[in-house]
């Protein structure tokens, strides 16, 4: 991969001196003194700077979501939680009912995506949900539908967001943990920062960061060349100038962020199947939830600060992380689909042959909404639950 370095032009002036240079008799400074053209240009200038920069941080800052429950802000229908810190995550619970069940799951969304995008709760079969006695908690990410912005958002805060729900709605000591796409990223945060309260874990198509340093550059560096050129600039952006990223996804001049736009190269031959499927047999209300519930609070506060977080300098590389269950009481699996267009299926190899205690599941013409397709989340669940206790 090739780093390019964004290096601000930064504008240099003349300074003006306004004192009388020791030589000048008081006859001359009592005559009026012609103005030079080089100070009337370096003011010209001056103002075109501050006013260029003055335009330009109107332009990179982002504007404030909109107040969940406010009266022109989106409305409240879903559980929330309060966290410690004052903000509110939403969430859905579904399956077995919680008291009964033998398992409790923790569903993670992906990029553009909300709670209602829950693959277990819409695709799997409710017959092995039952037979698993497993209860469901999909929550709705930090800016993303009904949960609160987290402006202090990190690649740890997420993880001690899911530990204080799990607590918060008596799920007990140990819980699972799926994730899917950026969602299955933060399953490396809960790997790394709470793994003493896991029973298990599936990271399904998670994204993957170029800049992780144990990532080999031969690899790395192909398989961003593969990337179309608007998302090497969208993803060299987030990780260089994450202070940007607002204004690069908002501005008309670039393309921005394939994702952000559909690009019908970024989707495989299965996906598109699966989503023509799954919004042509929703209703017209589910329909409009789907499309508007993700991004209800704004762009900035969902989208783009996930792609600082998922693209941006972490404070670990999943690589590095010691094997969370050594005494063999949990399982960890990472899924994939050959076909994904999206998150590159080579360097998910590699770090599934790097780190030993991930059990990896490729499925073969599957592209990135592997989970969505006919029975892959009953697969998913089962080698998740097969060895509960």
């Amino acid at each position: 991969m090739t780093n390019i370095k964004f290096t601000p032009t930064v504008s240099k002036f003349k300074p003006l001196t306004f004192c009388s240079p020791r030589s000048t008799t008081m006859s001359q400074a009592s005559q009026p003194q012609p103005t030079s053209s080089s100070g009337i240009f370096n003011k010209i200038l001056l103002a075109i700077s501050v006013g260029f920069s003055a335009w330009a941080y109107l332009k990179a800052r982002p504007p404030p979501p909109k107040t969940l429950g406010s009266p022109n802000g989106p409305a409240i229908t879903s559980p929330r939680i309060k966290l410690r810190d004052g903000r509110h995550l939403a969430y859905e619970e579904s399956g077995v009912p919680k008291e009964t069940a033998k398992s409790k799951i923790i569903f993670v969304h992906g990029f553009s995506n909300s709670k209602h995008y829950h693959p277990f709760a819409t695709s799997a079969s409710p017959e092995l949900v039952k037979e698993l006695g497993a209860h469901f908690v999909s929550i709705d990410r930090p800016g993303y539908g009904e949960s609160d912005p987290d402006p202090k958002r990190t690649v740890k805060s997420l993880a001690l967001d899911i530990e204080e729900l799990a607590d918060q709605l008596n799920l007990g000591p140990k819980f699972y943990v799926a994730g899917f796409s950026m969602g299955g990223q933060v399953i490396w945060s809960c790997l790394k920062y709470i793994p003493h309260r896991l029973a298990g874990a599936v990271l399904i198509s998670p994204a993957i960061n170029f800049w992780w340093p144990n990532l080999p550059s031969n690899l790395t560096n192909e398989e961003y060349s593969r990337q179309l050129k608007r998302d090497q600039w969208s993803l060299r952006v987030a990780h260089h100038l994450p202070w940007l990223t607002y204004w690069w996804n908002t501005q008309t001049w670039f393309p921005v962020f394939s994702v952000l736009r559909g690009h019908p190269a970024r989707i495989s031959p299965t996906d598109r199947e699966i989503f023509s499927k799954m919004f042509s047999a929703a209703d017209p209300v589910k329909l409009n939830i789907l499309r508007t519930h993700p991004k209800q609070q704004g762009d900035f506060e969902s989208l783009h600060r996930d792609l600082n977080i998922t693209f941006g300098k972490w404070e670990f590389d999943p690589m590095d992380i010691e094997n969370p269950f050594p005494n063999n009481d949990g399982k960890v699996h990472l899924w994939m689909g050959d076909d994904d267009r999206i998150v590159p299926v080579t360097l998910q190899r590699y770090i599934a042959e790097q780190v030993k205690w991930v059990n990896y599941h490729e499925v073969n013409g599957a592209g990135h909404t592997l989970p969505y397709a006919d029975g892959v989340a009953d697969d998913i669940l089962k080698s998740l639950l097969k060895d509960q206790s």
